[in-house]
């Protein structure tokens, strides 16, 4: 199944969905594993170590080393791994209002961290944005 990847019509048919729960940041040194037992949401092997996004009770939980409490948006729209644009337009909306947001891309989806005391301001702007993309397209 192959994404969309015109930009007019991602930002006019996405819908974001917020997910439940708190997420933070966590990692790994370089070498280790991710403990036995945590299902993180998100792993990524940097240079310096690993990455893992996990919930917060996991963090606590395992003792991790974990920054940025972050609630998780889901942009409900299969959007191509080749999209031009998308998360630009998407990461340009939220930072116009001043809110550091982290994506990250699925294979079906995208999806942004945004901190936790701001996350339905961020739903309101990602609503705005898709409804004035369906206008214009």
């Amino acid at each position: 199944m192959v994404g969309e990847t015109d930009l007019g019509k991602l930002l006019a048919t996405m819908r974001p969905v917020l997910a439940e729960g708190v997420y933070m940041f966590a990692t790994i040194a370089k070498g280790d594993s991710a403990p036995a037992g945590v299902e993180p949401v998100m792993m990524f092997r940097e240079a310096e170590g690993l990455t893992l996004i996990v919930d917060e009770a996991t963090a606590k939980q395992y003792g991790l080393a974990a920054i940025f409490r972050s609630r998780m948006i889901t942009l409900d729209v299969h959007s191509s791994l080749e999209a031009v644009g998308f998360l630009a337009a998407i990461t340009a909306c939220l930072a116009k209002a001043g809110m550091g947001v982290n994506p990250v891309a699925g294979y079906y989806h995208d999806h942004l961290f945004v901190p936790e005391d701001r996350a339905e301001e961020a739903m309101n702007l990602l609503h705005q944005l898709a409804q004035d993309a369906g206008r214009t397209s």
